[in-house]
């Protein structure tokens, strides 16, 4: 499969870079970055040194047509919708880590993007690129939509108990926590390290744009709609998401009924882990451990004096939360097995 990335400059851009220069499978033949272009990589992308020689080079979609059969496009929110339709009309896949083809309904977009979908009717061609949910779906797509960072570990998180009509469908609280990278690269006063360092910033305290594909997808689950609260913070760390989530139980299960739910859905699952352990230091989902690798870590505990639930989810989000992401969806499409290119363990002590 030859492969292109657009918007390769990025934090994701370059993650994604990484992933497919060792892709067994995979040719990546252009990087396009408006920023850098002529630059070589390897100079936004010091890890990469002596690894590529690609440079950066301008986008071209006529270049794009005969050189690859997939780009990724890893552009800010608004600008793949511009491009997308044009890589489809010439026969291209596309795998897009932005937001602009996530939801299904275009007023969605409006109502937490705050702009107009200025091509509407791929929003129902296009599939949400989670594979423990839409795995068939991916498998024979042209035009996948890879989920939000602090969606994957929140939708993950309650699917098996939304699914399983344990807790109550319009009271579901997310508190996620989120590295310096999920920001992206371009730099803020807020990513200033003066101001982020050593505190814990909560932000967006609602309406976060990751609520509104949390609730889509629990609600296509169950043909109902669901209702989340989901709040955000900005933690001093740069890669790693965590979500609390609390739920609240029409009858309270146990803990064995709560296994029982999540091996159901996720035993098969290469990306998935359940980590509810008593003994270790890691006993419950950590985002510490999972730096670099595509893993999904849900672990989950019954609250009996609030009756209440507390599901936990922890990932990269820059690899399942967005270019680990990406290339499990390649795999699909290219009926490899998952975890090819992929395999990477994590570091401990990092």
């Amino acid at each position: 499969m030859r492969a292109s990335i657009v918007g390769a400059s990025g934090y994701i851009g370059g993650e994604l870079l990484r992933l497919l220069l060792f892709h067994p499978k995979v040719e990546v033949t252009t990087v396009t970055s408006r920023s850098y272009l002529g630059e070589y990589v390897y100079r936004i992308h010091s890890n990469l040194r002596k690894l590529t020689d690609l440079k950066f080079e301008k986008l071209n979609v006529s270049q794009l047509a005969e050189s690859c059969d997939l780009v990724f496009t890893a552009t800010p929110h608004g600008s793949a919708m511009k491009l997308v339709p044009e890589l489809l009309k010439v026969g291209l896949k596309v795998i897009d880590l932005s937001a602009d083809f996530r939801l299904k309904n275009p007023s969605d977009y409006v109502k937490w993007y705050h702009f107009q979908h200025s091509c509407p009717e791929l929003l129902e061609k296009s599939v949400y690129g989670l594979p423990e949910l839409h795995r068939e779906e991916i498998r024979n797509s042209g035009l996948i939509a890879c989920p939000g960072c602090m969606a994957t570990p929140s939708i993950l998180g309650l699917a098996p108990i939304v699914k399983a009509e344990m807790v109550e469908k319009d009271r579901i609280v997310i508190d996620a926590k989120i590295g310096s990278s999920g920001a992206g690269v371009k730099p803020t006063m807020a990513s200033h390290h003066a101001e982020r360092f050593g505190g814990v910033r909560p932000y967006k305290t609602f309406g976060h744009r990751h609520t509104a594909e949390v609730e889509q997808e629990l609600s296509l689950l169950v043909g109902e709609p669901i209702k989340i609260s989901f709040t955000p913070h900005a933690v001093n760390m740069v890669r790693g998401i965590l979500t609390t989530t609390h739920a609240f139980p029409k009858s309270m299960p146990t803990p064995q009924d709560l296994w029982k739910a999540y091996r159901a859905s996720y035993g098969a699952e290469p990306f998935v882990r359940l980590v509810r352990d008593k003994k270790g230091l890691y006993q419950l989902p950590n985002p510490k451990i999972l730096i670099g690798t595509n893993f999904c870590d849900i672990g989950f505990d019954v609250d009996p004096h609030a009756n209440r639930l507390i599901i936990l989810g922890a990932i990269d989000n820059m690899m399942k939360g967005a270019a680990g992401q990406a290339v499990q969806c390649l795999n699909i499409t290219l009926n490899l097995d998952e975890r090819t290119g992929l395999e990477f363990p994590g570091f401990h002590p990092v």
